[in-house]
This record gives structure tokens, sequence and C-alpha cells, in this order.
């Protein structure tokens, strides 16, 4: 498995807007439904990389931490399904994140948020300002270090607060988005 780093897009850059299905409701669902009065935060996963795996369990306690917060919380695929049908819609809405799991079909979204790999973090504030675009913790698959979300958590926690994010961030690392 290659490993990609995060492209890290400008802090204060805006939230591309999008809509898209979510394939366990079948309904569309837009960044304005999701976003909450503090931000939101853009997650790209997918099913089947060892990266997002390697989180799952993670993200699942994430959105559940989260939910009555006043932060949105969305993950999005945009995975080329005809070449890994892992990551098809019909298996993605097997998946019991506590969040909207979108598909991205035309990857224009990805490409939108300059997004690279999964998986890939993108928090932005109530204005859809990024205030942190990084990795979830320094865990690898293999590497022996455990699961905490402390990075993704630590900007969460100041975005609620009020309180400024540390511009010190690191780039996520994970599989490629598989491109058409």
């Amino acid at each position: 498995m290659a490993l990609t780093p995060s492209n890290m897009i400008e802090l204060g850059a805006y939230a591309p807007d999008f809509q898209l299905p979510d394939p366990k409701s079948g309904q569309d669902v837009s960044l304005q439904e999701i976003k909450k009065s503090k931000g939101v935060l853009v997650m790209f996963i997918c099913n089947h990389c060892p990266y997002v795996v390697h989180l799952e369990e993670a993200l699942v306690q994430l959105g559940r931490e989260y939910a009555d917060q006043d932060v949105g919380i969305v993950a999005i695929s945009a995975n080329d399904a005809a070449a890994y049908p892992g990551d098809a819609p019909d298996k993605m809405a097997l998946k019991a994140y506590p969040f909207p799991y979108l598909y991205d079909e035309t990857q224009a979204v990805a490409k939108a948020y300059d997004a690279a790999c999964t998986p890939d973090f993108f928090l932005f504030d109530e204005h859809l300002k990024c205030v942190y675009r990084g990795q979830f913790d320094d865990s690898r698959p293999g590497n022996g270090k455990p699961v905490t979300g402390n990075e993704l958590k630590s900007a969460m926690s100041a975005l609620l607060a009020g309180t400024p994010v540390s511009p010190d961030q690191s780039p996520s690392v994970g599989c490629s988005i598989k491109w058409k």
C-alpha cells in the first residue's frame, strides 16, 4: 500500500458546497444540512483502505462523542467503485457510522476539496473557513501507536470552545483516492 499524504489546503480556505447521495437513506444531503452553529468536519474515507479500517471504530466513537455538539460531521467516499467494488454505494450503506456517509460518484467534490488520501480530514468553522486539515492522530496500521484521535479532537475542542486552533498541523496519510 503506497502512502499518500494529504495536500494540506490553506487554512482559511472556504469549504466547497456540495449535495451528494447518502446510500443508506437514499436521500441527497448538502453541506448546509450537515453544518452546525460552530462548524463542520468533512472526512474523505472509503471502505477498503487499511488506514481507514485502522480508524473505523474510533471514527464511530468520534461520531457518537460529538453527535450532540455544535459541529456537524460527514464522511464522503470518492473512490472509483467500478475499479474498487468494495467501495460501492451498496457496501457503504452497510457501515454503521453515526453520521452521513455520502458517495461522490463524479469525484468533483473530492477535487474541489483537494482531497488526496483516505482518510483526509477537513474542519471548518461557522463561516465555513478551514481551521484544521491534517491527521486524526499519529497511529498507523502496524506502528504500534494507539488510536486516540488526539490531533483532530484537539482542533474540534478548540473550535467548540471558541479558541484558536493550533496552526501546527501534520498531514494525514493513507491510500490515495482511487481516481477514475
